[in-house]
């Protein structure tokens, strides 16, 4: 897929949208969608909040190596969630992929969650690059 391009969003079967969004390091999927009823998450918000139903968004990120990925996540993780209570914020490494996922009661805050976090990996993958792949000992 050439660089800029997106998928307008297709509807999933959970009711959200999924979107391909491609980008240099290559084709990365977003998902996004109201939790699931019936969910723990689910089940322990409503019990603050009857009638509210968090939001979810994930984004994966494929990395040319899991060293990569790693190095990604070791450099995101430590960063504190501003809104943490309200906004929940998962980071895993699975091969060379670092995958996120968010979890929001109010829309406005996991934007600007996902805002920000992606700028934060804007240059950890600027600064990746700029120095080249890391070099094995």
């Amino acid at each position: 897929m050439p660089a800029g391009d997106a998928d307008a969003g297709a509807e999933s079967a959970a009711g959200g949208v999924d979107t391909v969004v491609s980008a240099a390091g290559g084709a990365h999927r977003v998902s996004y969608a109201p939790q699931s009823p019936g969910s723990v998450r689910d089940a322990a918000s409503a019990a603050k909040r009857p009638g509210i139903r968090p939001h979810r968004f994930d984004l994966s990120v494929p990395f040319p190596t899991p060293l990569e990925a790693e190095i990604a996540h070791r450099s995101l993780a430590p960063d504190a969630e501003p809104h943490q209570g309200v906004v929940g914020k998962e980071l895993t490494v699975r091969g060379s992929t670092l995958a996120i996922h968010w979890t929001a009661e109010d829309p406005r805050l996991l934007r600007i969650s996902v805002i920000t976090f992606l700028e934060q990996l804007s240059l950890v993958v600027r600064t990746i690059q700029r120095f080249g792949p890391p070099v094995s000992r």
